[in-house]
């Protein structure tokens, strides 16, 4: 293969950054690549730099490694753009998401990627994604984009809607569906499942969440299908013998554990297919979830987000970077993380490997018949020379595809209000959004979010 250069932007990412830049950085094929780390915070930047370095020369990868806080000075010919962004203070603005329309009479069940506290976060997120589009559409116009941000399918459509970047959304949940598949086949393999046992989405339960995905690749392969974080299970099989497990799936549902994913077992008995993102994103994108005399969070035990965890896992995880990039703590650690799916992809398309990838967002394009063509789609690809190429669904059972269908809309109508900052579609696009059901409501929280998200929002100044 001959050298290509990566540039990663948000290379401090928490959630994303140091993962990604260890499986690129071990990868053999990329072996005398041109990497790049961008961060706009310079102290976070220089420790992943240092850490970079060392694992350059513990691994032997033979990298040429720089840094820069200014995409700019490093974007040039690039061939592929890794980004994780977030706009800060994180867990603060997202903690307001969510607070703002609980004055109002609403409880969002998570506020990260759909409902209210979805479209501030879409509309925060946007314009500077979008400003690192146009600097890549002057010095690397040919480079792939690999998206790890959220709001993961409303920026990857912006990308595509805004632009002619070639781009690609990466995300891990659908390790949920396995580990669903895990628990309710659990007497077929023989898995103990700890009482208790749930795939929410917190950083508590990562460790549980990768434990049981682990479990259920070791017996069944998943095809899953619909929209970033609501994916639905199209087909399941034995991965030694091929048999079709879903009339086993169904049959496992009568005994699943009380504490797996209720909401998402009630809709695989309501609709016959079972949801794979886990109840904490899945809530996000239905009406079922926020009634404020039902109180449904408390039915289907949907806790709030942690957000003094995830700050709290975020400072661990700046310290052990701290700790090994100043030599304290070795690097060979991360040699074994899990990987998020960039490298495989760089190296697939690099050098036109032919390579299955069980989980993409991409274009519909005709993947899944009964969605629009536009749609950003989470679907299994085909991944070479020719780019990420999905692969046919057929179309989703009715019932299901009308759901994706209305969030497909409402994605378009919140990446037109998070470009053109339109103060008249932002209350129409709020309007539309399942959780809602009152204009005055719908005004009011608008309103209370644009005054105190103004610095964030200069689109809408």
């Amino acid at each position: 293969m001959s050298a290509t250069k990566i540039v990663i932007i948000g290379a401090g990412s928490a959630s994303f950054g140091p993962t990604t830049l260890a499986t690129i950085l071990r990868e053999p094929a990329l072996q005398g690549s041109e990497l790049a780390l961008v961060d706009t915070n310079e102290a976070t930047l220089e420790m992943v730099y240092q850490v970079a370095i060392r694992m350059n020369q513990s691994w032997d990868a033979n990298m040429k490694i720089t840094a820069s806080t200014n995409r700019r000075d490093v974007l040039a010919n690039a061939h592929f753009v890794v980004v994780s962004i977030e706009v800060p203070p994180r867990e603060e603005l997202w903690r307001k998401d969510w607070e703002i329309p609980v004055k109002h009479g609403l409880r969002q069940p998570y506020g990260e990627n759909g409902g209210p506290g979805g479209l501030m976060h879409a509309c925060r997120q946007i314009p500077p994604f979008m400003e690192i589009v146009r600097d890549m559409e002057t010095l690397c116009p040919e480079a792939w984009l690999i998206n790890f941000s959220n709001p993961l399918p409303r920026i990857t459509r912006a990308v595509t809607k805004y632009s002619r970047i070639r781009t690609v959304g990466k995300c891990h949940q659908i390790n949920v569906g396995y580990g669903i598949a895990a628990v309710l086949l659990r007497e077929r393999y023989g898995v103990h499942v700890p009482e208790g046992t749930n795939f929410h989405s917190d950083p508590g339960n990562v460790g549980t969440i990768h434990q049981f995905a682990e479990i259920g690749r070791r017996y069944v392969d998943i095809k899953a299908a619909g929209l970033n974080h609501f994916i639905w299970l199209v087909d399941i099989r034995d991965k030694e013998t091929g048999e079709d497990l879903y009339p086993a799936l169904r049959e496992a549902l009568a005994n699943a554990p009380a504490s797996l994913e209720p909401f998402s077992m009630a809709l695989f008995r309501v609709f016959g297919y079972c949801p794979l993102p886990g109840d904490t994103h899945l809530a996000e994108y239905l009406p079922w979830a926020h009634d404020p005399l039902a109180k449904p969070w408390e039915k289907y035990a949907i806790p709030l987000y942690r957000w003094s965890e995830n700050e709290a896992a975020r400072e661990y995880l700046h310290y052990m970077l701290a700790q090994m990039a100043k030599g304290a703590m070795p690097v060979d650690g991360l040699r074994e993380v899990l990987s998020e799916g960039a490298a495989e992809l760089i190296v697939a398309i690099n050098d036109n490997q032919n390579y299955y990838d069980e989980s993409v967002n991409i274009p519909n394009e005709g993947a899944i018949s009964n969605l629009p063509d536009e749609t950003i789609v989470e679907i299994p690809a085909m991944v070479s020379g020719m780019g990420v190429q999905g692969l046919h669904i057929g179309a989703l059972p009715e019932p299901i595809a009308e759901l994706c269908r209305r969030e497909a809309a409402l994605v378009e109508m919140v990446v037109d209000t998070a470009v053109t900052g339109d103060r008249s579609l932002a209350l129409q696009t709020l309007l539309l959004d399942p959780m809602i059901n009152d204009i005055d409501r719908a005004r009011a929280i608008l309103d209370d979010y644009l005054k105190e998200f103004a610095p964030y929002l200069p689109q809408f100044q």
